[in-house]
């Protein structure tokens, strides 16, 4: 993952932020205006992939899929077993 600071952030998230909790790997991101925040030596960043990874798997990802859907910028994402989706180019990326 980069390292993209936000900078300016007195948010705190939490359990009670009110922020959708987003299970990511290793971590908790927070979703916040479009955008992925996760805590990062005591400060938040934008919680981005580096490079495009294509992640393989037959399930279709929509309304009614059974998968949390979280906006992520101009797109959807969907949590998945502890991984974000997005649909690109007939296909979905590990976010």
């Amino acid at each position: 993952m980069s390292h993209h600071s936000h900078g300016e952030h007195g948010h705190l998230h939490g359990p009670d932020c009110g922020h959708t909790p987003v299970p990511h790997r290793d971590h908790t991101d927070y979703a916040h205006d479009g955008h992925l925040h996760r805590a990062h030596e005591g400060h938040w960043d934008e919680c981005e992939p580096e490079g495009h990874v294509e992640h393989p798997h037959e399930h279709q990802h929509g309304e009614g899929c059974g998968h949390p859907a979280v906006l992520h910028g101009d797109h959807m994402d969907y949590v998945h077993d502890g991984h974000r989706h997005a649909a690109h180019a007939g296909h979905w990326d590990e976010h």
